[in-house]
């Protein structure tokens, strides 16, 4: 089995990961997980006139380091699951980056999180985990969080 997980390092993302974490796995299957950067339409500027050039290269980083740590979450108990699971961090949108590294990869599942947005969020920025489930050619998981928007727990 090959599943593409999809995380952007939010706590929806983290259900994602921690959802696929308790799953049994058949022998020999892959996880790849990913970040998307999208790079900012504008330089980040600030007052009396600086430009933050480097805002790509710190979201790149911060991107790694949510992959690794996801990874490292899902190899914890490598043994038992025989999992072989990589990671990567791409540049581009969101929504089309994924679809395409799943058909790349040619996964049987795609995870993601959602990140609970309302009607109006969703038809004003459309949603990533909405475009995957509609134009995936493999399934799609999309994982809730376990707290609502008030932060308690379900």
């Amino acid at each position: 089995m090959r599943i593409l997980v999809a995380i952007d390092g939010s706590e929806h993302s983290e259900a994602a990961v921690d959802e696929v974490a308790r799953w049994h796995y058949p022998a020999d299957s892959e996880v790849r997980v990913i970040s998307v950067v999208e790079p900012p339409h504008f330089p980040t500027t600030y007052p009396l006139g600086g430009v933050d050039m480097n805002v790509n290269d710190q979201m790149q980083k911060d991107a790694r380091a949510a992959v690794e740590k996801a990874a490292a979450k899902l190899r914890a108990d490598d043994e038992s699951r025989q999992l072989n699971v990589t990671t990567n961090v791409f540049s581009g949108s969101p929504k089309r980056v994924i679809l395409e590294e799943a058909e790349r990869f040619g996964a049987d599942l795609i995870v993601v999180g959602s990140h609970g947005q309302g009607a109006l969020e969703r038809f004003l920025l459309g949603s990533v985990s909405q475009a995957v489930a509609l134009h995936a050619k493999c399934s799609v998981e999309i994982v809730r969080s376990s707290k609502t928007q008030t932060g308690e727990s379900k």
